[in-house]
């Protein structure tokens, strides 16, 4: 019997061979040239020169600002629930992009000389108030902070034992090490400058520190602009530290809110951080004018203050601040408001009235000058960076063929038989 003899390529079969060959090395020889180009460019990139533009005052991105009292506190019944309690005002002020948060005292100088008080750092240096304030404080600012920046300014607290317990914001500000991000958050380190040069080393949650020529001061927290196109695992990145109200100025981009402590309501108004003070001040009472009677987009304003009150609502706080000569709470604003005009409970409690009325509120107020249309999103961290992706791929891995996993010597994981149909559409995304 014949042995089939293995059929010998043509002379035509073998010049395509080696045809594809050579194309093969070629194509990977222009891959290898084109990735040390780009790495080239990159470290080009990381010692260019940052420009940042002058922005004007009237040109300034509008800004709106919350007060909230801290006697909310007390009224919850845990320390649990007083945490969960901060975390839910943070969140709210992070969903409606709030540049700034106010605690205010709504008691008399009696209650804070009997109570406790603490100490924290807030924008205006060392502040003293009551515990609850301090700690509504605490944890906002807590919660605002980039998570690779928070062992540096959060050291273990009383105030933070139960920070497990909160959701994250997932704020914009909130970048990973692997976000291309010109912009980020960081911290000033100890680490000397070669050669006597004028400047500082800055933690931005990258792999290396990156160098910004100013001479700041260890442990200060900075905003800081790098180049366009750095590569994020350079030593060599060279950054500007710039204002914090920079990131919004130029992409739109939310960067957070700052956290600010008032000891009464009038220093709500008095210790306004901006110039000329806040243009748009607007109370919330169940006593004010209804939300639906006011025209859409009327409320103009340039800087912008909304005011809660507490348990009993803001009467009790302009009865406890003798510097307010007003007969009325309604006399210190500009729009005295009911955001609940129907409601079926007796109250609303402060952490519901701030998503109610700043929803209420969002097509009543126009800024003069509102921030561009954020449109970076490829270079801030998305949905599919937190733990969906890993749901999806704990449902990929459960319906797994039995056999297959037998085959590679592996235990068969349990599939679950497919969904019945729903009538309602795919409501999977939900379990």
């Amino acid at each position: 019997m014949k042995v089939n003899e293995k059929k010998r390529p043509s002379e035509r079969e073998k010049l395509e061979r080696r045809e594809r060959k050579r194309h093969l090395r070629q194509d990977r020889l222009l891959d290898r040239v084109q990735q040390e180009f780009e790495a080239i460019e990159k470290e080009k990139a990381c010692t260019a020169t940052v420009e940042v533009a002058p922005v004007s005052e009237t040109e300034q991105v509008s800004t709106v600002s919350i007060a909230v009292p801290g006697s909310i506190m007390d009224n919850a019944q845990s320390p649990e629930l007083r945490t969960y309690l901060a975390g839910q005002i943070a969140r709210a002020a992070c969903i409606f992009q709030i540049d700034e948060v106010i605690v205010f005292d709504d008691c008399g100088p009696s209650n804070q000389v009997t109570d406790r008080l603490g100490t924290i750092q807030t924008t205006e240096g060392a502040t003293s108030a009551r515990r609850c304030c301090i700690q509504l404080a605490r944890i906002l600012q807590y919660l605002e902070c980039p998570q690779y920046l928070r062992k540096y300014f959060f050291p273990l607290h009383n105030d933070l034992k139960f920070s497990g317990l909160l959701n994250p914001l997932d704020s914009q500000h909130h970048l990973r090490q692997q976000s291309e991000f010109v912009f980020r958050e960081g911290i000033v380190t100890s680490k000397p400058m070669k050669s006597n040069k004028v400047g500082a080393f800055v933690n931005v949650g990258l792999l290396n520190d990156v160098l910004v020529y100013t001479a700041l001061e260890p442990n200060l927290r900075v905003t800081v602009k790098m180049p366009a196109g750095a590569d994020l695992k350079s030593k060599k990145i060279r950054a500007k530290v710039v204002p914090p109200s920079q990131p919004r100025q130029e992409t739109g981009i939310y960067w957070g809110y700052s956290v600010r402590i008032a000891n009464s309501l009038s220093q709500v108004f008095t210790k306004c951080p901006y110039r000329g003070g806040y243009d748009m001040t607007i109370g919330t009472s169940d006593r004010g004018k209804n939300v639906h009677e006011i025209e859409s987009g009327s409320l103009s304003y340039q800087h912008a203050l909304i005011v809660f009150g507490g348990v009993l609502g803001l009467e009790p706080a302009l009865e406890n601040d003798q510097k307010l000569t007003v007969d009325s709470v309604e006399d210190l604003f500009e729009q005295y408001v009911n955001t609940v005009p129907a409601q079926g409970s007796r109250t609303i409690r402060t952490e519901e009235a701030i998503l109610i009325s700043m929803a209420a509120l969002g097509n009543k107020l126009k800024p003069v000058n509102a921030p561009k249309p954020f449109t970076s999103f490829e270079a801030i961290p998305q949905s599919q960076d937190t733990g969906i992706q890993q749901y999806a791929f704990n449902a990929k891995r459960s319906k797994m063929d039995p056999t297959d996993a037998q085959n590679n010597g592996k235990p068969a994981a349990v599939s679950r038989p497919p969904p019945a149909e729903d009538k309602f559409g795919d409501m999977s995304r939900f379990d």
